[in-house]
């Protein structure tokens, strides 16, 4: 990098996957039903995504594999290696199609706030036109397969999109000592399990971790640039953080108001700043969903090459077409109207019940020195990987707990 402050790298690419519109959905009804009260789990989802995140990367460095092979490679067992590589097939390509569908449609939903509306009918079935241009757009991005161009045009959406969604926060005039407090008081207000462990699935997520291992080999050398990799992932991952925290202060600015997606916000909002509400929301919402509709297939596919033991090479024929079966699933339901809002939501809060099992993953295999030799976990970072994971089993086993009427 010519400069430490330069934002550019996987980093970004991490927090263009995960602000998609599950994100904004969820960080929607987390403000709109419960204020700024629940800033603390975004704030904790944060630290635990750095930390989650600099092992991934620090494991793909050294090893210059990506996650799956090496949990494939470091198992002995052949039953317990085949149940982990089903287990994390069907957690990250059977969820990255669900939450295709997910982007593809959140993203014409943002042209839609804009006031843009495009249908047809074709056999009796009204299919939205966005939902496959975006799609094909997408799929674009994909085919060409060129890192840095993949890298640039995803660094210019997230900075469009944080800008976006900061200007709003702000133009909101928010509580900054409420926003303080909340962001560092823990509460569990009423009903608010579900949106907790959405709020940390949806910025935590699983899938990340095995695409952060593998773009790392792609953009640099080895275990001599973990320096700048880590900085990368920190300043990335905290302006997605910040991005989703605007979010949650606008949807806290209407609190109490009905809101069921991101139109409705801008509506909400337009007593504060007018008719331009819906451009800042519908822009920002465009970005994320399509910065998610690249990312998600993207990693679906890096995951099964890895589980798979295929060749590292981004422009083979069966790479490609890992990801074009996710994103043909995502265009296909997304035009067909189907409404994804309840599919995003159940795996988010998958997601946030199936991170401990993939985070045990991880801080076993960065804790293992034949692999990793020098750059093993230290005793701090051990101690703090392990304490984001007893909060996330915590939370994820409470929900479980919750939905069989134990708590």
């Amino acid at each position: 990098m010519k400069s430490k402050y330069k934002i550019s790298g996987p980093g970004v690419l991490i927090a263009a996957a995960f602000i998609g519109p599950g994100t904004v959905a969820t960080c929607i009804d987390a403000g709109a039903s419960f204020g700024f009260t629940l800033l603390w789990a975004m704030v904790l989802s944060i630290i635990a995504t750095i930390v989650l995140q600099e092992m991934a990367a620090r494991i793909g460095l050294v090893t210059n594999n990506g996650l799956a092979k090496v949990i494939r490679s470091q198992i002995t067992n052949p039953l317990v290696r085949l149940l982990s590589i089903l287990l994390i097939l069907s957690a990250i390509v059977i969820g990255n199609a669900a939450y295709e569908a997910g982007n593809i449609s959140g993203s014409v939903l943002g042209v839609e706030a804009i006031g843009i509306i495009s249908t047809i009918d074709v056999g009796g079935l009204s299919l939205n036109i966005w939902s496959i241009g975006i799609g094909i757009l997408a799929a674009i991005i994909l085919y060409i397969g060129n890192y840095k161009m993949l890298e640039r045009i995803l660094v210019g959406l997230v900075l469009f999109m944080s800008v976006a969604f900061l200007i709003t926060a702000i133009v909101t005039k928010p509580d900054i000592v409420a926003i303080l407090k909340n962001s560092f008081t823990p509460s569990f207000p009423d009903e608010s399990i579900l949106t907790i462990v959405a709020l940390i699935g949806t910025t935590v997520v699983p899938y990340n971790l095995f695409l952060h291992a593998s773009l790392v080999t792609e953009k640099w050398g080895g275990p001599e640039d973990l320096s700048i990799a880590r900085k990368d992932t920190i300043v990335a991952v905290i302006l997605g953080g910040l991005v989703s925290m605007s979010i949650i202060i606008c949807a806290a600015a209407i609190q109490g108001q009905e809101i069921s997606n991101a139109a409705d916000l801008a509506k909400s909002l337009e007593p504060l700043f007018g008719e331009y509400a819906r451009y800042f929301i519908g822009v920002g919402l465009v970005a994320a969903g399509l910065t998610s509709a690249i990312t998600a297939p993207l990693a679906a596919a890096y995951v099964v090459q890895g589980c798979l033991g295929w060749e590292k090479n981004i422009k083979s024929m069966r790479f490609r077409w890992v990801w074009v079966i996710i994103l043909l699933l995502g265009i296909i339901f997304s035009s067909l109207g189907y409404r994804p809002g309840d599919v995003i939501l159940f795996a988010q809060v998958a997601n946030g019940v199936l991170l401990p099992i993939i985070a045990g993953y991880l801080i076993w295999i960065a804790n293992k020195k034949q692999l990793l030799g020098a750059y093993t976990n230290k005793t701090w970072q051990n101690i703090l990987s392990v304490a984001i994971w007893l909060i996330v089993f915590g939370v994820g086993l409470r929900l479980i707990l919750k939905a069989f009427n134990v708590v």
